[in-house]
């Protein structure tokens, strides 16, 4: 088995895939051999389709399931250069709707955080729409301050994208990052060096707690709350996506049915009758 996931690893390094997506095509594909044990070289899309189903009984999410069926097509397809097509549907994902926090609560976040560090980072990463890990690795260089822009790098999807710079936040991260070099990181940990994102995480889930909001909200309802936002103020939806860098307008869109302001004017039936 060794011997296989080395040529995956390999394969994964070549394509340039991210740390992250190796890990995780990794851990899949191991988990997928040891269930198999045995003819590893030989496709059986029977065998995959038991494995899927038994990950369904265990309570996998439909998003789990489908990076389990990608990694074992990439395994199969690129790895082992197996072309026969593995003719299996991918699992329908959860229609959630993304957790939103109102202009209000989002205030009320960064009033509950003292540290003037920590402070900025929620700021800033609402303010731009950041993911926790663009955040965290966010170099000095990678802020226009003349145009307000910044500049991320091998964001997910290993694409580069512009988004905006709040205006707001100029002055406190100039003097956050006065006498760095441009290669430095914006935030910095107290040991130095890069900002973990489990801290971030904790900052953030904090700061949620002492402003007594029960919605479940993460880190990443910073960015949600950034796209739900822009869209409120009137900015069209072309350029959000543009902005988060998604690559299909649909993944987009969810966030017209979080805001949808024809909803928020119909009235409850209940606030009619006369209790």
């Amino acid at each position: 088995m060794k011997e296989y996931l080395n040529k995956v690893i390999r394969e994964l390094k070549l394509r340039n895939y991210s740390p992250k997506t190796i890990k995780a095509y990794l851990l899949c594909i191991e988990f997928y051999l040891k269930y198999k044990k045995v003819g590893f070289e030989k496709l059986e899309e029977e065998n995959i389709k038991d494995f899927l189903l038994l990950l369904k009984e265990k309570g996998k999410s439909p998003q789990t399931i489908n990076l389990y069926l990608n990694s074992i097509k990439f395994f199969y397809n690129q790895v082992l250069k197996i072309y026969k097509k593995i003719d299996l549907k991918f699992a329908k994902r959860n229609k959630n709707l993304p957790i939103v926090l109102s202009k209000e609560e989002i205030n009320k976040v960064i009033e509950n955080t003292s540290n003037i560090k920590h402070k900025l980072i929620i700021k800033l990463s609402y303010g731009s729409g950041l993911r926790v890990s663009e955040t965290v690795n966010l170099k000095v260089k990678d802020i226009d301050m003349d145009q307000l822009l910044i500049h991320i790098k091998e964001a997910k999807g290993m694409k580069d994208r512009i988004t905006v710079f709040p205006e707001k936040i100029l002055n406190d991260i100039k003097n956050i990052i006065a006498g760095k070099d441009k290669d430095d990181f914006v935030f910095e940990s107290e040991r130095g060096g890069k900002l973990t994102t489990a801290t971030a995480q904790k900052v953030f889930i904090k700061s949620l707690n002492k402003s007594n909001i029960i919605k479940s909200a993460t880190f990443h309802s910073l960015r949600h709350s950034f796209a739900t936002h822009l869209l409120e103020n009137g900015v069209d939806v072309r350029y959000v996506q543009e902005l988060l860098g998604h690559q299909n307008i649909r993944t987009t869109q969810i966030y017209t049915h979080v805001m949808n302001p024809a909803i928020k004017k119909i009235r409850s039936p209940l606030d009619n009758l006369n209790l």
